[in-house]
């Protein structure tokens, strides 16, 4: 028999201790360690010629073809790979009342009212609650089997012993226990075990499988980070709530690409898809205003075009704010201190406000000229050429670099009306409906902006 023995595992991210102390020093944490009891998986004396022999294969093993399930929503079809796969399992996180669980909601009833097996069984919820979210989202007449359960074994044993459905949502996974652990549910332990219990159950009747998690104060999904390893696709759900706009994620994806990104618009009818969410996340392309910029972006293998707003004013404190919003604050740092010393543009006494329009988190390196541009035409107080376009990687030295799928960049631009693209020197255009100006160093970008004197005093060129 298993021998149980004790140790304090950290409910954020899951390191273990053999005693008590009050700071994890792991994730630094403090009062996350708690006392759980754990059994050997593999007790003392074990005869490890009892087992049973694994059946081994080749690389070329014939397979057979999977057909994925298609939910309805198009922009949650396109990130998990173009459908769910029978028997694979999916990890969404996000904030609280950032739509998760409307999204899913939304999901299964159209999914159920074409003719697939649906079951969503919540650990917050009643079934009540829920069929009155689905009014409002006018699904009440979709055949989704709802159910309230927080034990994984009563959730196991239904499904196994029943009609095995299609899709499977489990809301969520925080909530959920089983009976076998010594330990409250939502703990390292019970998160693990039940994750682990649910993907054999859902690769065994060959259904798709949702856990909805819950995030950290850091936006990390909450449990032990071997949860997200165990799944084949992690999704994250973010957005602003002062924004109506909501981007799902692809982080991990077994079955598709990654880094892929769907996006949704919270209305009174629940989440709409937005089939073109560059349109929506670009506005005064047609208005000079100093200090915006146009970045053509790429998310997964959708080109997405957004709006990077800056602001440089002069500073009396002894040390001059930095703040962004949507983008890496360390690039920024990088920027101006390349704009300082390569192009003798001196920002040390300014404050710099930095912003991506529209709630959305930009993670390219790409948008670094992009970024340059927005804060050299603050200084100056003259705009960003009209209906422009601008990407490109900026080196320490100052010089541009040419980054990758400029081609569906630049058709993005010129379907929505762009007329001018400022890329990188070398870069390889097919575009021919589009104004190329081609930039080798970070200077050509800064002369754009000097024909009068900058308005704000404590900027000033150097020599």
């Amino acid at each position: 028999m298993a021998r149980a023995t004790k140790q304090h595992s950290c409910q954020s991210c899951g390191a273990n201790y053999g005693k008590w102390q009050g700071q994890c020093d792991t994730c630094k944490e403090w009062g996350t360690l708690v006392e759980e009891a754990v059994s050997e998986a593999l007790p003392k004396g074990l005869s490890l010629g009892k087992g049973r022999v694994v059946e081994f294969t080749t690389l070329n093993t014939q397979q057979a073809d999977y057909e994925r399930h298609h939910c309805g929503l198009s922009e949650l079809d396109r990130v998990i790979g173009g459908g769910f796969v029978p028997g694979s399992s999916i990890l969404i996180g996000g904030d609280p009342g950032i739509g998760k669980s409307t999204i899913l909601l939304q999901a299964v009833g159209i999914m159920a009212l074409k003719g697939y097996d649906c079951t969503y069984i919540s650990g917050e919820e009643s079934p009540q609650q829920i069929s009155m979210r689905a009014q409002r989202l006018g699904l009440k007449d979709s055949p989704v089997r709802l159910a309230a359960s927080n034990s994984v074994r009563n959730i196991v044993t239904s499904i196994e012993k029943g009609k095995p459905p299609h899709l499977l949502i489990i809301d969520s996974i925080q909530t959920m226990y089983a009976d076998n652990i010594d330990s409250a549910p939502g703990s390292v332990s019970q998160v693990r075990a039940c994750s682990q219990e649910l993907i054999r159950m859902a690769k065994k009747v060959n259904c798709a499988l949702i856990l909805v998690g819950h995030v950290t104060k850091d936006g990390q999904i909450a449990g032990p980070r071997i949860l997200e390893h165990m799944v084949d696709t992690v999704l994250y759900f973010e957005g602003d709530r002062g924004h109506q706009f909501r981007i799902l994620r692809a982080v991990k994806n077994r079955f598709g690409a990654t880094d892929e990104i769907g996006v949704f618009e919270m209305t009174e009818k629940g989440l709409q898809e937005v089939t073109n969410p560059s349109a929506l996340f670009i506005s005064n392309q047609d208005k000079e205003i100093s200090g915006a910029s146009i970045f053509a972006g790429m998310e997964g293998t959708r080109p997405l075009l957004v709006e990077i707003q800056g602001l440089v004013a002069p500073s009396q404190q002894p040390t001059p704010r930095r703040a962004v919003v949507g983008w890496d604050s360390s690039r920024l740092s990088m920027i101006l201190a390349v704009l300082d010393a390569r192009c003798g543009l001196s920002l040390a006494g300014n404050e710099v406000y930095l912003n991506v329009a529209g709630g959305l988190r930009v993670n390219e390196p790409a948008a670094d000229l992009a970024v340059a541009a927005a804060l050299v035409s603050s200084i100056s107080d003259i705009p960003v050429p009209e209906n422009s376009i601008i990407f490109g990687e900026i080196g320490l030295s100052g010089e541009i670099r040419a980054v990758g799928q400029t081609d569906a960049r630049l058709k993005e631009a010129a379907k929505l009306g762009f007329t001018t693209a400022i890329v990188p020197l070398g870069s390889k255009i097919k575009e021919p409906t589009l104004k190329i100006i081609e930039v080798e160093h970070l200077s050509e970008i800064v002369s754009l902006f000097t024909q009068e004197k900058p308005p704000v005093q404590n900027a000033q060129m150097k020599g």
